[in-house]
């Protein structure tokens, strides 16, 4: 079974950057995409950004139309580790962020029911 921790949310002032970090054990990377997902109190949890490994090593990003240009998704093979860059931050962006995991297969997913492993999730708020 596969298991993700997240870590690096915080607190931060609009317009500010944060880093955060998606552990994943129980497998390698090929195959499978780790995607960040966020969830606002109140509103659904909505689809962020996911890093996708094929099984030959070739590797695709996407991203929601709301972060694109703000945040980058990188992944780290060699310490099974997923990252979401955050700049430019705006309040909106204020939720609990989840990595969760699923199969690749050749097309991204984004729609979050349909992820079979999730982490814990981290808190991230911020001020204006």
């Amino acid at each position: 079974q596969v298991q993700l921790a997240e870590s690096g949310g915080g607190l931060v002032q609009a317009g500010g950057s944060l880093r955060l970090s998606c552990a994943v054990s129980g497998r390698t990377f090929s195959g499978y995409t780790v995607s960040w997902f966020r969830q606002a109190p109140g509103k659904e949890r909505e689809f962020v950004a996911a890093f996708s490994w094929s099984i030959s090593s070739t590797y695709y990003t996407n991203y929601a139309d709301s972060v694109k240009g703000r945040f980058t998704i990188s992944g780290d093979n060699a310490k099974n580790t997923v990252y979401l860059q955050m700049n430019s931050l705006k309040p909106e962006d204020t939720a609990v962020y989840y990595c969760a995991a699923r199969r690749f297969a050749g097309v991204v997913v984004t729609t979050a029911i349909r992820y079979d492993d999730w982490g814990q999730g981290t808190q991230v708020t911020v001020s204006s």
